[in-house]
């Protein structure tokens, strides 16, 4: 496997000038990288620990409560997965706009993202919310879990249409190079939603004690506080970017949505792919269920430095396109994928020598912690090849081959990782160990599909 990787992305002397750039980029370039990929990181690192806030906040009031923020919490992901491919779509628009530098025109496509997430999460929102109480007991029957879980996912769902507004705001503000606004606001949210959780949950200050419901209206009203700042920015910052001064055309808003909808397929389906990976874990046992849950979400959290640097090299992309440069484009998405190598195996290095430690923080059965403790050496030892299938795969959709890696993601999850996965675990009771194998194997082959179409150079001829 590593001589594949070898081949791939460091080719022989004689020919890898001419076909890619050298991984290690120039202190100029690099800090071009860093002062984008930064505040992304410091955004999504906010993020997350609001959701830990928000956990240990509703952890209070009970085992069931927290099952229910849990199993509502994923439920409100598969909901609005689709919503979150405006922000690929609207993000490959304004790159390459930006690069042509039509900068009057490059708030056209986040137009077009809010109005379509205005049209369909509104009546999306509508419809999940009157269906919840009938469809969340096929997630979960427990009466006690259902009884907070339904109206936690309803007030969520009532920002769904916010969640694809911030998303296509999110996609504008790197494509113009300016994510330390993407930063500010997410800072504001999660603020402001550790906040209203501590009113509304607690009844302080007054408010009504509302448990569980009062979270997720919390996290629905800070949503669309973030929705409401946006709105100022562009206001303050895009109105010469022509934001809200025109109406996108139909083809704009068509080829926005060629973009976003295969994106947010395959965000739809990954995390369909996460609840059936939750099943197959589950005929195996209960012990080995709780060592995936901590195993993915350590997983998850580690690798948000390399979707940061993914995000970024899809800017960088699609503006050397925009200027006509394929071969910086193709330079960039080298350069981006040797820092997020360096990055992540940085991250990995106390995974793979001190699993023991890491685990210990989230996993107090000795049994637990031990069927856990190889697989995260595992994402130790490859998490560094983790960061080539992140940057180029976001790469790729940020010069529009959004279909392409849309196919490759579907793909090698659903036909090839999953069957692979219930054949180890439940036919043949292998346990965990070999599952996380099969997953670790088929991550690294869709990073090396990613690597062999960046080298392709397909993508550096699709129009937007």
């Amino acid at each position: 496997m590593l001589m594949a990787y070898r081949r791939l992305l460091v080719p022989s002397q004689s020919t890898a000038k001419s076909r890619f750039a050298p991984l290690i980029p120039r202190a100029a370039r690099r800090q071009t990288i860093l002062a984008l990929a930064l505040p992304m990181m410091g955004g999504m690192l906010s993020q997350n620990i609001l959701n830990l806030v928000d956990t240990a906040m509703v952890g209070t009031l009970g085992d069931s409560a927290l099952a229910a923020v849990g199993s509502a919490s994923f439920a409100n992901f598969m909901a609005i997965a689709f919503m979150m491919g405006l922000s690929v779509g609207v993000q490959a628009m304004v790159a390459r706009r930006t690069g042509e530098g039509r900068d009057s025109v490059t708030a056209l496509p986040l137009n077009g993202g809010l109005l379509i997430a205005l049209g369909l999460g509104i009546p999306w929102c509508i419809v999940l919310i009157v269906c919840t109480p009938s469809l969340f007991p096929l997630l979960n029957d427990d009466p006690a879990v259902a009884a907070d879980a339904i109206p936690y996912l309803q007030a969520r769902l009532a920002a769904a249409a916010a969640v694809g507004m911030n998303f296509a705001f999110r996609g504008f503000w790197n494509g113009v190079n300016r994510p330390s606004l993407y930063l500010r606001t997410l800072v504001l949210m999660s603020a402001s939603n550790i906040f209203l959780n501590w009113v509304l949950i607690f009844g302080r200050l007054g408010a009504p004690e509302l448990g569980v419901a009062g979270a997720g209206i919390g996290s629905a009203l800070a949503t669309w506080l973030g929705t409401a700042y946006y709105l100022y920015l562009g206001s303050r910052h895009a109105r010469k970017a022509g934001f809200l001064r025109a109406l996108p055309e139909i083809r704009l808003l068509g080829s926005l949505l060629r973009l976003a909808i295969p994106t947010g397929l395959q965000q739809t389906f990954f995390a369909a792919g996460f609840t059936a990976l939750f099943w197959i874990v589950g005929q195996v046992g209960t012990a080995e269920t709780a060592a995936l849950t901590v195993l993915i979400n350590v997983s998850l959290l580690a690798i948000l430095p390399g979707v940061a640097l993914g995000l970024s090299a899809a800017s960088l992309v699609g503006q050397a396109l925009g200027r006509k440069e394929p071969s910086d484009a193709r330079k960039w998405g080298w350069e981006v994928t040797g820092i997020g190598m360096a990055s992540l195996g940085c991250i990995g290095l106390p995974m793979l020598l001190f699993p023991e430690m890491v685990l210990s923080l989230f996993i107090h059965d000795s049994h637990t912690l031990e069927l856990a403790r190889l697989p995260l050496r595992l994402v130790g030892a490859t998490i560094a090849f983790e960061g080539v299938g992140l940057v180029l795969m976001h790469s790729l959709m940020g010069a529009g081959a959004t279909r392409m890696v849309m196919a490759v993601v579907i793909g090698m999850q659903w036909l090839v990782f999953l069957p692979v996965a219930w054949l180890l675990g439940p036919v043949l009771g292998l346990g965990l160990l070999p599952i996380w194998c099969a997953n670790v194997s088929y991550r690294a082959l869709q990073a090396i599909t990613m690597a062999v179409l960046w080298r392709a150079g397909r993508w550096a001829h699709i129009k937007i």
